[in-house]
């Protein structure tokens, strides 16, 4: 391909340049992996809502029911 390579170049500054390139490819692939975990997690939970049975999505909602009791003082 070509006749230089530079992961064996004595000069500092390319060997800076790839050392600088491996971290943020690095960086990259471990960034990947979090955001397909997020991602996978979140599908989980998307498959566990569906094996619910369908009465369970029907139900109102558990704080839909309080009452707001408003005590005065007669003074």
């Amino acid at each position: 391909m070509t006749e230089n390579d530079y992961f064996h170049e004595k000069s500092p500054t390319i060997n800076l340049r790839v050392w600088v390139l491996g971290q943020m490819v690095w960086g990259g692939f471990m960034a990947s992996v979090v955001v397909v975990g997020i991602v996978l997690s979140l599908v989980a939970i998307w498959a566990v809502g569906l094996l619910l049975p369908a009465e369970s999505k029907q139900a109102p909602a558990p704080y839909g029911n309080i009452e707001v009791i408003q005590t005065t003082s007669v003074v």
